[in-house]
């Protein structure tokens, strides 16, 4: 119950603006500024027990405390390592990010390429920070997780050899900026050793809150360098990854051409350049090493150069060896196996003007025996997937015709959580897709938000993601005719568990629903029950019934359920729990007297009559349980149309440890559900579906 109140009180402050960039979640409770005045009260210097200047911080392996790496490591202050320590020194720059000996070049590179868009760089890297004025050892730093936005403090303290920085550092030998960073980002994902392997978008997307596209080179588009110049001048902010050693799988090895094998590099340029009378198409590449550049045709000290106008040379030519360098872009689709794109103004994806794009976003998880379905190649499980709904209303600014083709422009992208931070305990990547279905006019105006099996086998996908590969996020552009449509993310294989966000871009605003992205209209109760006015006349069974028994109690109900039960050989129960019998007393007793009337228990007798059908018709095995995704089915067809976030909880109380749900159980938790709704529907008093109680009723409210 608690976990639920606190991802309630949650889900309401993100409603009132936690998480944006000007109000970021504070990572692991610390703030900022509360950090710094006690310490600067104190004289001390912050030292960060959440991250200690220690073995933990490292790693568990590579990393770890009887590893090489981490032998004769000393944690210095940048006081202590260079003199007259500066955080930033003439502008945050991508000199001031190069490689240290941690396997992170997918992470440098990004931020690299962040020092080209200064607006996001200042988000990220706040300027008001020194190491000389109000200096208290403490930094922070904002990245964007999954939907907000979140601040972290680290202290100033390093890991050093021989007194020289281990892991990144500047070309300025006392500018500490970038060390920094790196620190807060490996404090985010749990230790230094987690940033090892990555792709640059996974970075530059935390760095910017953008979305992704990736270009794979085996299959470039014809116009891959008007694509990459459009992006650039667009100030979306890319890199590239190169190719391993046909001779050797391992990283980071130089080829003869002294381009860096399996490694992420920064794209920091685009340019058309006149030679020999005609046209060459440049791409202009960075090393996060700061060193190690390309030695072919157009680098920097390659004869090419001399044939070009001197002017147009002496602006692009910087003859250094400073890892930077321009390649012909034949070259470069030979070199390089992918383009990453990060888009951090939607407008830069399309081939729209600058505008404004809506963003509709859904968070959710996978839970294996609930909502883990797969793909639709698995029939029996791919209903239950998790389920968006979102409404396409206008068609584009710029689209001209019917609004029964193609018109409304989405862009949907669905992003794995927390999987590097928690790979120590084995969450690696799931390989992730998505489905779009279209729903029809007549299910729409029937309510029922939540689709069952017989949906999915009568209606095809109208789009689709099929890219399942293990990549944190996957994203794809769709262009869709106006009308309502369901959004089911999904793993490649049934019941892997992962958190996850969906975000949706449209051009124009966008109808969605979701109790945190799970599929229930605002526009129909969660709940949809059976009514407790039940003609009790029809029933001649239970007019049978000893009529000397005018007032039951739960020991008492236990009694005469059981005599009943034992009459229906087809179900398998040893008779219902008092528990159980409590909670159906509790659905019926209005005026509090832990009691049940004959009238009322011949009502009862009908419902349960009804369950027990529903029992019976999911429970196909006759096993006497049922597994939590025929207890979906049971549910639904008892009139209770769920949400995924509700449906969990139940599973969590009534399932056992194999997700298995008794016929007890079951009756309980339907009789419980009733009760709630019944108490919600006269305890509202608002026309949004709202109740106020004070701690008094609340109390009172909760043991019913």
């Amino acid at each position: 119950m608690s976990g639920v109140a606190a991802k309630i009180s949650k889900d309401r402050a993100v409603a009132r603006g936690l998480g944006a960039p000007g109000n970021p979640v504070k990572y692991l409770n610390q703030d900022y500024e509360t950090l710094k005045a006690r310490c600067l009260a104190s004289g001390g210097l912050f030292e960060d027990d959440a991250f200690p200047a220690g073995p933990t911080s490292l790693g568990l392996k590579d990393w770890g405390p009887d590893s090489e790496n981490a032998k004769k490591i000393v944690w210095k202050r940048p006081a202590e390592i260079k003199p007259d320590p500066q955080f930033i020194v003439g502008g945050a720059t991508h000199g001031d990010v190069r490689q240290g000996s941690l396997g992170d070049c997918w992470l440098l590179s990004a931020i690299a390429s962040l020092t080209q868009n200064q607006d996001f760089l200042s988000l990220v890297v706040p300027g008001d920070q020194s190491f000389q004025t109000d200096y208290a050892g403490i930094f922070r730093f904002k990245f964007w997780q999954y939907g907000e936005w979140v601040e972290v403090v680290v202290d100033d303290r390093l890991p050093t050899k021989s007194g020289k920085l281990v892991f990144v550092k500047s070309l300025a030998g006392n500018e500490f900026w970038s060390a920094l960073l790196e620190k807060a980002y490996a404090k985010l994902n749990g230790s230094y050793e987690a940033l090892k392997g990555g792709l640059p978008v996974e970075a530059l997307e935390d760095l910017t809150g953008g979305t992704a596209e990736l270009y794979y080179l085996d299959e470039a588009p014809e116009n891959l360098f008007q694509i990459v110049q459009k992006r650039l001048k667009a100030k979306a902010l890319l890199t590239c990854s190169s190719k391993s050693d046909e001779f050797s799988r391992e990283a980071e090895t130089v080829a003869n051409n002294s381009v860096v094998r399996k490694h992420a590099y920064s794209v920091t340029g685009a340019e058309e350049v006149s030679y020999r009378g005609g046209k060459v198409t440049l791409i202009r590449v960075r090393n996060p090493w700061g060193y190690k550049e390309w030695n072919g045709a157009w680098s920097d000290n390659a004869p090419e150069w001399n044939e070009v106008d001197p002017n147009v040379s002496a602006a692009l030519n910087i003859r250094c060896d400073d890892g930077e360098v321009w390649m012909p872009i034949s070259d470069f689709i030979s070199e390089y196996v992918r383009v990453e794109v990060c888009n951090i103004n939607l407008s830069n994806a399309l081939s729209t003007d600058d505008q404004k794009w809506s963003v509709t976003q859904f968070t959710g998880s996978w839970k294996k025996g609930l909502n883990a379905g797969g793909t639709q190649k698995n029939k029996d499980t791919f209903w239950t997937n998790p389920k968006f709904w979102i409404t396409l209303e206008d068609p584009d600014e710029d689209y001209v015709g019917p609004a029964t083709k193609p018109c409304c422009t989405i862009i949907v992208s669905l992003m794995q959580k927390d999987r590097r931070r928690n790979k120590p305990l084995g969450a690696n990547l799931h390989p992730i897709g998505y489905y779009i279905y279209r729903v029809p006019k007549e299910l729409q105006k029937s309510g029922q938000t939540q689709l069952r099996k017989d949906f999915f086998e009568k209606n095809q996908d109208v789009a689709r993601q099929v890219l399942y590969k293990e990549h944190r996020e996957i994203s794809s552009r769709f262009k869709l005719p106006v009308g309502v449509y369901m959004i089911i993310p999904h793993t490649y294989t049934p019941n892997l568990e992962a958190d996850f966000c969906l975000r949706v871009f449209t051009e124009k605003k966008a109808g969605a629903f979701g109790d945190i992205g799970f599929g229930i209209n605002p526009g129909q109760n969660e709940l949809s029950l059976p009514s407790t006015s039940v003609d009790t006349t029809s029933d001649s069974e239970s007019n049978e019934m000893n009529q000397e028994i005018n007032v039951f109690d739960a020991e008492e109900l236990q009694k005469t359920l059981s005599e009943r039960l034992s009459n229906c050989p087809d179900i398998k129960s040893d008779g219902f729990s008092l528990a159980t019998c409590k909670e159906m007393i509790n659905l019926f007793d209005m005026d509090r007297t832990g009691t049940l009337g004959s009238d009322e228990f011949r009502i009862l007798w009908i419902k349960l009559q009804k369950y027990m059908e529903i029992f019976k018709e999911v429970d196909a095995n006759q096993s006497g349980n049922m597994d939590a995704y025929e207890m979906q089915n049971a549910l639904q067809k008892a009139g209770l149309n769920l949400n995924d976030n509700i449906l969990e909880v139940i599973i969590q109380r009534y399932g056992t440890k194999d997700l298995t749900i008794s016929f007890d159980d079951f009756i309980g938790c339907v009789i419980r559900l009733e009760t709630m709704f019944n108490m919600f529907q006269i305890l509202k008093t608002e026309e949004n579906d709202v109740i106020s109680l004070t701690l008094y009723e609340w109390v009172c409210a909760a043991f019913p």
